[in-house]
């Protein structure tokens, strides 16, 4: 089953990747001669310095500032995908991250200006009320299903404008606002590394690396190696036996969409602590919730699938302003991630195809085992 999903997911990248270059070219670009086309080797070739930092064409030298670039861009693509996916294991579906990511950034501006705490303890107090707050507001469409059974993907839609809002208005009463932007957060409260920037050629990279590895294998030990985790899993299969079998079905429901809340507010707190370093009004959602849906899926809902299709989309977006910069639209990037997506939704398509390659290889590894049996049995 495993290996099913890996299979599939890859399927969904290389199709997105294909139909994506072939309508690129399709699409094209004016040139000298009057022919519009958009050569697949460009358009790779940005993808492929934006997270390497090696410019195929040889105009720029190499500059690790692009892989520290790079990783900065997968933090809360990861951590949002681990969002997503906790909550699928339950068989819930967490569209609020980006709500939750909001609510988080609150605790962490608030806890980084107020707060007077020594360094580390400051950034910690800090990641941890994030965590909180996106807990809270996790729990929220957790308890209203398990409650009135009031469809989560509804409360979370409603509930991502909710955050958005209030964290607006929040981030506007504090003084010193000025521009969009709270005053800077206390230095004690950052999680920027001078040692991290120096090493990537003066990228923004910074210590959220480490929350991303805490959250990975948090993720990956509650749910493959615990008890607790074994239960919402049972829940997302099947919750009528589940309920039958004992467990607390409606207790598992609010618990997984909280924590999933926890990993969306973690998200916030490395975009305040390490990133921007403030609070910031925002017009619109910047996405990281949503294309934490599309990690979750490519990624299996598991952690390490997470992790590299984290840094796929990550690459997909960080190449946006290298190929905008090349004379290529930054939409081709958005086309293919959503053609990956896209996919992704869509296995049936090659569902059939899959099992029959797998039936194939199985069949021929028994075949291999009964020789070597007997060939052993002969000796």
């Amino acid at each position: 089953m495993k290996n099913k999903k890996v299979i599939a997911a890859i399927i969904a990248v290389v199709l997105g990747f294909l139909v994506g270059l072939i309508l690129a070219m399709v699409l094209g670009i004016k040139t000298e001669n009057g022919i519009t086309t958009y050569m697949p080797q460009d358009i790779l070739g940005a993808m492929l310095k934006s997270f390497t930092g090696f410019d195929i064409t040889g105009r720029e030298a190499f500059s690790l500032r692009y892989f520290g670039e790079f990783i900065v861009a997968t933090i809360p693509l990861i951590l949002t995908g681990i969002s997503v996916a906790f909550a699928f294991k339950t068989g819930l579906f967490n569209i609020g991250a980006e709500g939750q990511i909001m609510m988080g950034s609150v605790a962490a501006t608030l806890c980084g200006l107020y707060l007077d705490l020594p360094p580390v303890l400051h950034s910690l107090v800090c990641i941890i009320a994030a965590g909180i707050a996106g807990f809270a507001f996790g729990v929220i469409p957790g308890y209203l299903k398990a409650k009135f059974n009031v469809h989560e993907v509804v409360t979370c839609i409603m509930l991502n404008y909710v955050g958005l809002y209030i964290a607006n208005l929040i981030f506007q009463m504090i003084p010193g606002y000025y521009n969009n932007r709270t005053p800077q957060i206390k230095e004690s409260a950052l999680l920027k590394s001078d040692f991290l920037s120096s090493i990537t050629d003066g990228s923004r990279l910074n210590w959220s690396i480490v929350i991303v590895a805490l959250s990975l294998f948090a993720f990956w030990f509650i749910i493959n190696k615990t008890t607790f985790g074994y239960q919402l899993k049972a829940i997302g299969n099947n919750k009528h036996a589940a309920e039958y079998s004992g467990m607390k079905v409606n207790r598992g429901i609010v618990l997984s969409m909280g924590i999933s809340g926890l990993f969306s507010g973690f998200a916030g707190a490395t975009l305040v602590l390490g990133i921007f370093g403030c609070g910031r009004y925002l017009n619109g959602f910047e996405e990281y919730g949503y294309t934490g849906i599309a990690v979750a899926l490519v990624g299996a809902n598991n952690a390490l699938g997470i992790l590299f299709a984290g840094g796929l989309f990550g690459v997909l977006q960080v190449a946006q302003p290298l190929m905008q910069a090349s004379g290529i639209p930054r939409d081709i990037a958005v086309v293919i991630s959503a053609l990956i997506i896209f996919f992704c939704a869509i296995p049936l398509l090659y569902d059939k195809y899959i099992d029959k390659y797998l039936k194939k290889r199985d069949e021929k590894r028994k075949r291999k085992k009964i020789v070597a049996t007997n060939n052993g049995g002969d000796a």
